[in-house]
């Protein structure tokens, strides 16, 4: 998936209400996608109805994240009226929308695999344009509420989704996923992202997530992360790859030691250096608020770890298309703005 920008290839009088999406849109050259996409679909010859337009589905689910769509039948009902929406998901006239089953057959035969490429030719496109060469990384992780209630007969996972688990979120006990993201601090674009059950702690995905990022990001210098990351075999980890781990101690841990910590009023202490570097940690929080109320995180309707993982990678795709179509449009300054975003979004 090449990014680059293609021109006023649309003859329209107007773009109407979606004019950016279709600007965005434009901004990809999507051979690539489709591609990759139909790597997971057998041959045409083969017996069996043929799938639909695999781009235009691709689209449908990018478009529900742009538009933050609660619901894929919200998004159908919405489809069913609006003609230049099913013109920009590549929705013939004769044809109906992607129904909610289509679009749930696509991504279940799409899966994991194929998303994480397409994420990782994204950043590989970034890094190219320069936007991912800060040698910090921040380590944070949030939570997606579970699209299930409890099981009454075992009440640590879910009725309908036995894959979520418990987790502690404030003053609550709340059944979900934890989303797990490497973020690139100057750019503060996720450089790796992993999805586990909520009951799954931090310090156990952190040595897989840095390994994915470094991948990705390879002049890394310091990794910043908050004291749920606090262990000696992680901080051996990051400094095998000559980076410098900025993680403060809890109160319990080297006692009488010149080490970084952070108290109840999360003000932090410590040495000079390690207190300016660990200033850079709210990036990760920072793109974990904007995949969530932008992106439409937030928002799981699907139930299982794998459909969390799918739902999890099309929210990091949308955001960096995004990014990527900034760029091109010339507004480099404004990839992380949430102005920028509702220009590119328009009234969608």
């Amino acid at each position: 998936m090449s990014f680059r920008l293609t021109g006023p290839v649309l003859v329209k009088e107007a773009l109407g209400e979606y004019e950016a999406l279709w600007h965005i849109f434009e901004a990809l050259d999507l051979r690539f996608v489709e591609k990759v996409l139909s790597g997971s679909y057998g041959r045409k010859s083969e017996v069996g109805r043929p799938h639909r337009n695999l781009l235009g589905m691709f689209k449908t689910d990018l478009v529900k994240r742009f538009g933050r769509i609660e619901y894929y039948e919200e998004l159908y009902r919405l489809m069913l009226v609006d003609r230049e929406l099913r013109e920009l998901c590549d929705v013939k006239e004769w044809e109906k929308p992607y129904h909610p089953s289509i679009l749930s057959r696509f991504r279940q035969r799409v899966g994991p695999e194929c998303l994480q490429r397409l994420v990782n030719h994204a950043l590989q496109q970034l890094g190219k344009m320069g936007m991912l060469n800060g040698d910090t990384l921040a380590l944070d992780a949030a939570f997606i509420k579970a699209y299930s209630r409890r099981d009454p007969q075992d009440s640590s996972h879910g009725l309908s989704d036995p894959e979520a688990r418990l987790r502690k979120q404030g003053g609550n006990v709340t059944l979900g996923y934890g989303v797990h993201l490497a973020v690139d601090a100057d750019s503060e674009m996720p450089s790796a992202v992993m999805v586990e059950p909520a009951n799954v702690n931090e310090k156990k995905t952190a040595p897989k997530l840095l390994r994915k990022a470094v991948k990705r990001q390879r002049k890394v210098s310091s990794v910043v992360a908050d004291s749920q990351y606090s262990s000696e075999a992680f901080r051996d980890k990051v400094k095998h790859i000559n980076a410098e781990p900025v993680i403060p101690y809890p109160k319990n841990q080297m006692k009488g030691k010149k080490v970084l910590r952070v108290d109840r009023k999360f003000r932090s202490h410590g040495p000079a250096k390690l207190k300016r570097l660990y200033r850079r940690r709210p990036a990760a929080e920072r793109a974990i608020s904007r995949l969530k109320h932008y992106f439409g995180l937030k928002h799981l309707r699907t139930r299982g770890l794998r459909n969390a993982v799918i739902h999890t990678l099309f929210c990091v795709l949308a955001m960096l298309i995004t990014a990527l179509a900034s760029i091109l449009h010339g507004h480099t300054d404004l990839i992380r703005s949430p102005v920028s975003l509702m220009k590119l979004t328009g009234k969608l």
